[in-house]
């Protein structure tokens, strides 16, 4: 059974996360994007860095990072993983940027050495995200073995960057590898109550490091090389399934059929302030909307839909898009539980 973690006092957490004193910083990252990164307007990378524990150091700390590099803004779910080598541990991930435009959740296995995590935001290409982990060593056991970062979105049809390894013996970084693509042939069972819940296994192969999106939304669990048992969110109607891996996306054979009434909708978004409240006529100011219950929104201005927008429970960033004309504009932001009042936003000439 994977464990939450919870997310609370982030802050406070990673401020006092220090480097081991006397530790050899390393730094790596995934070989350069191939020309096949142009087939995909959305890519993104790994990479790994850290103080890793060895000789005298029996503890150590490392992030975890992944840059959008592709030609246009990253968007949806990215899913990273860390797997440890025996006698390797982690307390789980600290992850604090601000503003909170995104959502990001963990899950740490009870052997402490294989961690899932999910973000889910809008990021222009070159943006770069981590996470930071601190490591331990089991007394008694040799430090060997590989550290292995992964990522994946299921808009990313490039293969390339999504691995990084860390080699504990040598103290390098291990060339970079490419996951083969995944399949899927079987979904068992393929119903369950509109309120989730429901334990699932999608079978196939190629599914190490994977992600199972069941109708678009991650479904908590693992997934070995052959199968992935997840839980299922809520949902209603036949919902597609699919599992996202470092070595791309693969649909099931049978859609997830939801019964019953499904869960009770979001409460809905309220907007307190934008920052800034005004902006040229011509649009492009980015604007940062405070509020409750905005995840996943989308914003509109005028009733016409802002760019580049990401949303966690209480920011929103978004890019204002041009006016009609001077003047003043109603803000909303629209989720799964409704329409937000509108907030004043004031084109000027």
């Amino acid at each position: 059974m994977i464990t939450r973690l919870a997310k609370a006092s982030l802050a406070a957490a990673l401020s006092v996360t220090t480097l081991t004193t006397g530790a050899v910083l390393a730094t790596g990252a995934t070989a350069a994007p191939t020309a096949a990164t142009s087939a995909s307007a959305q890519h993104v990378t790994v990479s790994q860095s850290g103080n890793y524990p060895g000789g005298f150091f029996t503890t150590g700390n490392m992030s975890v990072g992944w840059t959008s590099s592709g030609t246009a803004d990253l968007t949806g779910p990215t899913h990273i993983t860390l797997d440890l080598p025996p006698g390797v541990t982690t307390d789980g991930a600290m992850f604090f940027p601000t503003p909170q435009d995104y959502t990001f959740t963990s899950a740490l296995s009870p052997d402490h050495r294989h961690l899932e995590a999910v973000f889910t935001a809008t990021r222009a290409a070159g943006a770069y995200n981590f996470m930071k982990l601190n490591l331990a060593t089991t007394p008694g056991v040799p430090i060997a073995g590989v550290i292995t970062a992964t990522v994946a979105n299921p808009n990313d049809t490039d293969p390339t960057g999504h691995i990084s390894r860390y080699d504990l013996v040598s103290r390098s970084y291990l060339p970079a590898t490419v996951q083969p693509a995944p399949t899927v042939t079987g979904l068992d069972p393929a119903t369950g109550p509109g309120a989730g819940g429901t334990t699932v296994t999608v079978s196939g192969s190629n599914l190490t490091s994977g992600m199972v999106l069941v109708g678009g939304v991650p479904a908590p669990g693992t997934c070995t090389d052959t199968a992935c048992t997840v839980t299922t969110p809520g949902g209603s109607g036949s919902a597609p399934v699919s599992v996202v891996t470092p070595g791309g996306t693969a649909a099931a054979p049978a859609a997830f059929d939801y019964t019953g009434a499904p869960p009770p909708a979001p409460a809905a978004p309220a907007i307190s302030s934008l920052s800034p409240a005004s902006g040229p006529a011509a649009g492009g100011t980015r604007v940062t909307v405070s509020g409750s219950n905005l995840t996943y929104g989308t914003v509109a201005f005028g009733g016409v839909p802002a760019t580049h927008v990401s949303c966690g429970p209480s920011f929103c960033t978004a890019t204002a898009p041009a006016g009609a004309q001077p003047g003043p504009v109603d803000v909303t932001v629209t989720t799964a539980g409704g329409t937000s009042a509108p907030a004043t936003y004031t084109y000027t000439a």
